[in-house]
């Protein structure tokens, strides 16, 4: 690895930046993707920038924090350490300073991380802070050499939600308007590959709303100014390829890694959607290392024992048309061959910890199916159910539910089923979250072998309201103490309660901050 603050080349390697891109909260997948490229890859970079929220993650890399440090730091992060309201201010109403201010961060979160400026200003590892002086107008990249806690607010002073930072009488705030992630300033240290970790929304819908708009200005910024970059690099590269010179004179090989992070840029009460980011960061990297041909190996997670378990069952009944192939709804009896259909199951979450982190969100679950056309009561021999799994985004969730049990003729079965939790269908959140569409399959299939699988039947089975009351009651929790295990059921119904926000509340708030 490039030591130092020079520009000089691994050998003959490409010489590579790491472009920590701003994000706000969001930056947690970040670490997580940080985790997978520095550990589990064992990547290397000549230089790192950091802008906006992505400095968090440059300090820890400087100080020298492994990927699994800086990932853990945010799993753990209790994020009410940094909430801290400008109380002197607020009485201004709209000339107020700010709304809040950085003390919780420079008192309780910034030593929780272990940041240690000292170390920081003695790293070996060639970095660059961004802020943004306002005072000359004028973007500042800073050197971990010059790097303090002061510099280091001045990075994430977003305006409005946090105050200035005024340093030697200049005035500084988070360059976040002009820049979310210094492209310009690796090309100008001479690195030909770009690796940019981008957790800005790219979602491109519109909410209405001052604080919506607020943050939509800041996507419009950030993307603007990447996409203005992105171009301008491909425009260089392709007059290169003709055999001509190029605005920068060299062929860049940009590799962007971004994700539609379910988290509040600045809003989150909650330590489990941390944990989730960071977790989501993780599968992603690994997924789009996969995608690039980059070896890795997983890190072994530290062994910590969970004892924390929850139960409860559902009634679901409904029909099946034999034949068919899609059925979205119950089928009417007079459709051909029909059979009454109904689940009697019980969701066996043990480890609350790993469900609510893990992004599949997987439980054991068992009980029976009861048909009288496939034999009657046929009990569950093996089953899964996930909870709230992303499908084409945050937004598009779905509850996924697969049991395999074996019909009165000794013929293997699956039945797979899921509701959609999706803030475009239109049939609102009691409709998507009760009917489960279901198809029966032959044989015992997995998820990954559905496609090729004979359908035997399809309909839907639903939750009655009766019965979902009911349902209520059968919650059972464990823990070791009755404190944990009232903390554990409401863990668990902070994630379902956030998760339905995150789809059917997003002109409330953008993401739940629970």
């Amino acid at each position: 690895m490039t030591t130092g603050q020079g520009g000089e080349r691994r050998g003959d390697s490409p010489r590579r930046s790491l472009i920590l891109a701003g994000g706000g909260l969001k930056v947690a997948f970040q670490a997580g993707v940080l985790q997978v490229l520095l550990d589990e890859a064992e990547l290397e970079f000549d230089h790192v920038d950091g802008a906006s929220g992505g400095v968090f993650n440059l300090a820890m890399y400087c100080q020298g924090m492994s990927g699994r440090e800086i990932a853990d730091n945010w799993r753990t992060l209790s994020p009410l350490k940094g909430v801290t309201p400008n109380w002197r201010e607020l009485p201004k109403g709209p000339y107020a300073r700010s709304l809040f201010t950085l003390d919780g961060y420079r008192r309780r979160v910034f030593p929780g991380w272990g940041l240690d400026w000292d170390r920081i200003r003695a790293t070996d590892r060639e970095a660059t802070f961004n802020l943004y002086d306002f005072s000359s107008n004028e973007l500042e990249a800073v050197t971990p050499d010059r790097m303090d806690e002061e510099r280091f607010c001045a990075g994430v002073a977003l305006p409005m939600w946090f105050p200035p930072v005024v340093i030697d009488g200049r005035t500084y705030i988070d360059p976040v308007y002009l820049t979310d992630g210094n492209v310009e300033e690796a090309i100008r240290r001479g690195c030909d590959e770009l690796w940019v970790i981008w957790t800005v929304s790219r979602r491109h819908r519109w909410r209405d709303g001052f604080v919506a708009n607020y943050f939509h200005i800041i996507e419009t910024t950030a993307n603007g100014q990447l996409k203005h970059w992105l171009r301008r690099i491909e425009v260089s590269n392709a007059a290169i390829r003709a055999g001509e010179h190029g605005e920068f004179g060299r062929h860049i090989d940009v590799r962007l890694l971004s994700g539609e992070v379910p988290l509040n840029y600045l809003v989150n009460f909650s330590r489990d959607r941390f944990a989730q980011a960071v977790e989501l960061g993780v599968r992603r990297a690994r997924e789009w290392c996969t995608a690039q041909g980059i070896p890795w190996r997983p890190c072994t997670p530290p062994d910590r024992a969970d004892p924390t378990r929850i139960r409860f069952t559902e009634r679901m009944v409904g029909r099946v048309a034999f034949g068919e192939h899609d059925v979205q709804e119950i089928p009417a009896p007079e459709r051909g061959a029909t059979a009454d259909l109904a689940l009697h199951v019980t969701v066996d979450i043990q480890g609350v910890d790993r469900f609510l982190a893990d992004p599949e969100h997987e439980a054991a679950i068992r009980g029976e199916v009861v048909c009288q056309a496939l034999g009657g009561r046929l009990p569950v021999e093996r089953g899964s159910f996930q909870l709230f799994v992303e499908r084409s985004d945050p937004q598009h969730l779905r509850m996924n539910y697969r049991l395999h049990f074996t019909d009165r003729a000794g013929h293997p079965l699956t039945l797979s089923g899921y509701k959609d939790v999706d803030e475009d269908s239109r049939r609102g959140v009691w409709q998507d979250t009760s009917v489960l569409h279901t198809r029966v399959l032959r044989g015992h299939v997995g998820a990954d072998e559905e496609s090729e699988a004979q359908v035997v039947a399809c309909g839907a089975v639903r939750i009655r309201p009766a019965d979902f009351l009911k349902q209520l009651t059968t919650f059972r929790v464990e823990a070791p103490t009755l404190p944990g295990r009232v903390t554990t059921l409401g863990r668990f119904g902070q994630f379902f309660a956030g998760k339905l926000w995150d789809v059917y509340a997003q002109n409330v708030l953008a993401w739940s901050p629970l």
